[in-house]
């Protein structure tokens, strides 16, 4: 299976979505949690903290100089490697929302990510179209990458986000909570890595779009995107504006 594949939905609703949570399980591996304080999905504008409400995370509070850089993890753990090393010479955080059998096969690499300060978080089980199952099926798929991120980690991360779909449907927000994650993260800027464009494209791609608090969707697996980031990395500072986790991004 090709990891990077995904199936686009439209996008005018979906980018009016904008919830922010924190997401149940945590462990000495990873920040702790915040609690929940609110129930009702708004913007994060409209949060006092940016965070904690249910719903779909899109994207942070705008006001905030920070980006969250988003990975979904798979593919060759070299090149995850190389990745993780070009946001270290930077001083960047970043968020990899981790595929359940990718950790399966490659899990030394659960433990380099948060060694170097990113977090980790729930990509679904076999990165299939998690839109088209049946809510038993969307329940396994979440839970099962959960309890490999537990073993590995101690914790089941503060966030899930959905496989082939940028938005999460009503099954799949049930059945994430059902497994501890409160709600599931979006994005409002995609690279499009995971065509394989080009460095400069990947660039390009991001920097069009990116803007306070955005959360950008990128892959690991790609060595294009490995070449990006420096660059990239440099054009977000030139903006102002800083990599940091998710948690942060959303954080008080």
């Amino acid at each position: 299976m090709e990891f990077g594949r995904r199936r686009f939905l439209g996008t005018a609703a979906g980018a009016a979505v904008a919830g922010t949570a924190a997401a149940c399980g945590g462990g000495p591996s990873q920040e702790a949690p915040r609690p929940v304080t609110d129930p009702l999905v708004v913007t994060p504008e409209h949060s006092a903290h940016g965070l904690h409400l249910s719903g779909e995370v899109v994207h942070g509070p705008r006001r905030r100089r920070q980006v969250a850089l988003t990975f979904h993890g798979a593919g060759d753990p070299a090149v995850a490697r190389r990745l993780l090393s070009a946001a270290a010479a930077a001083g960047a955080r970043i968020t990899v929302l981790a595929v359940g059998s990718w950790l399966d096969a490659q899990p030394e690499v659960a433990r380099m990510i948060l060694d170097g300060g990113h977090e980790l978080g729930n990509h679904t089980q076999n990165h299939a179209d998690i839109s088209a199952m049946n809510p038993r099926a969307v329940h396994a798929e979440i839970a099962q990458c959960a309890e490999r991120l537990r073993k590995l980690t101690g914790s089941i991360g503060h966030w899930f986000r959905p496989s082939q779909t940028p938005h999460a449907n009503a099954i799949i927000r049930s059945q994430a909570a059902k497994v501890g994650y409160h709600s599931c993260l979006s994005y409002d800027v995609d690279s499009l890595d995971f065509q394989d464009p080009g460095p400069d494209a990947v660039v390009h791609n991001v920097l069009r779009g990116v803007r306070g608090g955005s959360i950008v969707s990128m892959h690991f697996g790609h060595p294009g995107t490995v070449t990006a980031m420096p660059t990239l990395l440099d054009g977000l500072r030139k903006r102002g504006l800083r990599a940091v986790t998710v948690s942060t991004l959303l954080g008080p």
